[in-house]
């Protein structure tokens, strides 16, 4: 591995993208190759600190605060190896997923399966099993196939499938094994997909979920409270050649309707809260059909630039339409503040430890709230519900669990945990959201 000269930031305080998330570490290391990050964990696990990995601060959650020391890992960005005859492709673990989504078109690659969002680091986003959409295609972390974990004993381990739990921790691991170095992941020739987005009343899609879902490659769909519309989307690969939207026509729509726009009339809701149900059933009314064809990624990813904070819940994928009522319902019967929309999307089972997806079929429900909102009576309303049906939290998003009651929801808990304890047994890792979520 090149070395580099270590980069030590000066940070009163560290805020997530949103801003409601905030810490002031002791120190913060910039490790700009894989001998620095060796040297800073090394070090700080000797000295018996402890650590936390940041990203690009995308997480709802307190995961990546430490009033400790604070790795950042944006300047491991490099696409280290691309086997053509594979398609396996290995790359810096800090590199936004929008700038390796960039770089493996260039070689002709694509992931099979994105969220809506790519201002993730790549380290960040299968920590925490982010995930897109699609009834047979699982959560980005599945798609790995080996990691270079540098341990709190200084050591760069190379885990793979011959790893066993190890690796299955790995994919999503909460950054609490250790400090993700490299990802290898498996791609797919790039593919254009073909998007159409199409309202349509609620009890409609309510009654062919399971149709809609297994009909396209990717489905989800999005719904106002106090409104009965859905706004489905459908993604489905397709021969067809790219046709990408003009400059102008894409700033129109993404920035300007969607952002600011949005952003006004959220900004008003929060002003005079009486307005949110007659605001809602009009932005219900304005979707419009739509369709764009692009390449892969493009399609995946949307443009955010609304603030917000969001709580997501993976549910058996059978139970999500009654759930998704029952949210509705709760927000009227309790008056709930709310002007942003239920998202809700469809993922396959997977086999990650944590993953919320493990060993079943899945649907994912997402309340959002925006900022400056109050937000916990909701979520926690909403939480009750998906308790009842043995929900699991994203791990990126916010959530009331604990370990005592998340312990229960997966399968393989104590498999994870003896991989923690044998990996840093030391918790050098650790801090006070890895202690209330998987224990001290």
């Amino acid at each position: 591995m090149a070395t580099a000269t270590k980069r030590r930031a000066d940070l009163v305080t560290w805020r997530n993208w949103v801003g409601d998330q905030g810490c002031s570490p002791a120190s913060v290391e910039v490790p700009r190759s894989g001998d620095e990050l060796i040297e800073t964990v090394r070090a700080t696990a000797a000295a018996g600190r402890t650590l936390r990995v940041a990203g690009s601060g995308h997480s709802f959650t307190e995961a990546a605060l430490t009033d400790d020391v604070m790795v950042r890992i944006e300047a491991l960005d490099r696409v280290l190896e691309v086997d053509a005859n594979s398609g396996r492709v290995k790359v810096e673990a800090g590199i936004r997923l929008a700038d390796l989504n960039e770089r493996l078109h260039e070689h002709g690659r694509a992931l099979e399966n994105l969220g809506d969002i790519d201002r993730q680091t790549l380290a960040g986003a299968i920590s925490t099993a982010t995930h897109g959409t699609g009834a047979n295609l699982r959560n980005i972390s599945a798609q790995v196939a080996a990691v270079e974990l540098v341990t709190a004993d200084g050591e760069l381990r190379s885990i793979d499938a011959d790893s066993g739990d190890d690796l299955l921790a790995a994919r999503v691991g909460l950054g609490a094994l250790g400090a993700i170095y490299s990802v290898t992941l498996r791609t797919l020739p790039a593919f254009t997909l073909h998007r159409v987005d199409t309202p349509r009343p609620l009890a409609e899609v309510i009654a062919r979920f399971d149709e809609l879902a297994e009909a396209n490659d990717h489905f989800e769909f999005f719904v106002f409270p106090h409104t009965e519309t859905a706004l489905t989307i459908e993604r489905n690969r397709t021969d067809l050649a790219p046709k990408p939207r003009g400059a102008a026509k894409a700033w129109v729509s993404d920035v300007l309707v969607e952002n600011t726009i949005g952003d006004l009339a959220l900004r008003l809701t929060r002003r005079r809260p009486s307005m949110i149900p007659r605001l809602s059933r009009g932005a219900a009314k304005v979707m419009s059909q739509g369709e764009r064809l692009d390449r892969s990624y493009r399609i995946f990813a949307n443009e955010r630039r609304i603030r917000f904070t969001e709580m997501e819940y993976c549910l058996p994928r059978e139970r999500a339409p009654e759930a998704l009522r029952r949210v509705l319902d709760l927000i009227s019967k309790r008056r709930f503040e709310v002007a942003m929309p239920i998202e809700c999307r469809v993922v396959a089972a997977d086999d990650a430890l944590l993953s919320p997806s493990h060993d079943r079929t899945s649907s994912y429900i997402a309340v959002h709230q925006y900022q400056g909102m109050e937000w916990r009576p909701y979520f926690e309303a909403v939480e009750a519900i998906t308790n009842e049906y043995e929900g699991r939290p994203h791990w990126g998003k916010r959530h009331f669990q604990t370990h005592d009651t998340l312990a229960e929801r997966y399968p393989r808990w104590k498999d994870f945990q003896a991989v923690r304890d044998r990996l840093d047994p030391d918790r050098a890792f650790r801090n006070e959201y890895t202690d209330r979520v998987l224990g001290p």
